[in-house]
């Protein structure tokens, strides 16, 4: 099952909160609420979120004030921020959403379907980052356990190993063909050698592959195959 990425939408006010959740819905993600900057840092603490939605005027601690600080923050500094405002004094004032660390900067009014596809954009930049992490997670734990701590503790990601084990398989082929290639023609002694080490090198790499599948401890290795 595919995890959902959060969102937290930042705005002291609970019909714009309202609003955002009715537009942003469609997305089919996890909205969390924060009426404040401080409850918004709170919830930083926690949670990792896809992107964030924060309206610069608040009581308080404000927008861009909030904005520093998820910025300075290791944890947070790198999550997309975009700005909402009900009032626009100009380009000094966009001019300073961006140097807070915004990635957007949105007035009110806005267009819902532009929010709603500016959102997905980073929702989706998102989980591809989380399926990279994960796939790298689970290669890590491939290579240094040899593959057997994967298979019990990790899902596998059979699609990959069947990839990996058709283009394997492509490989082997040609490399038989011109193994009785150089038979029959009697090639010199060094291509013959040549040829042998590329098997070898095959024979190792398919038993690897062959250690990642679940019950390869019961099976025997390929290398008894021509």
């Amino acid at each position: 099952m595919v995890q959902k990425a959060k969102i937290l939408l930042v705005d002291d006010r609970p019909e714009n909160l309202l609003a955002l959740e009715a537009i942003l819905s469609a997305l089919d993600q996890t909205l969390v609420r924060a009426s404040s900057g401080e409850e918004a840092l709170k919830a930083l603490l926690t949670d990792d979120f896809a992107v964030i939605l924060l309206d610069v005027q608040m009581p308080g601690m404000d927008g861009f004030e909030t904005a520093a600080h998820i910025k300075r923050r290791e944890r947070t500094r790198d999550i997309p921020i975009i700005f909402l405002t009900a009032i626009n004094h100009g380009p000094h004032h966009t001019f300073r959403g961006y140097a807070a660390g915004a990635v957007d900067y949105i007035s009110k009014p806005f267009d819902p379907w532009v929010l709603r596809a500016k959102v997905s954009v980073f929702v989706e930049l998102y989980m591809k980052n989380c399926q990279l992490r994960e796939q790298a997670a689970l290669l890590r734990l491939q290579l240094e356990g040899g593959g057997k701590a994967a298979v019990g503790d990790v899902k596998e990601p059979a699609g990959l190993l069947a990839e990996l084990s058709a283009r394997l398989a492509a490989v082997e082929e040609q490399a038989e063909a011109l193994s009785k290639q150089l038979d029959d023609e009697s090639a010199d002694a060094a291509a013959v050698a040549t040829a042998a080490h590329l098997e070898r090198k095959l024979t190792g790499l398919r038993r690897a592959l062959d250690a990642l599948e679940p019950g390869a401890g019961n099976t025997s290795s390929v290398s008894s195959q021509n």
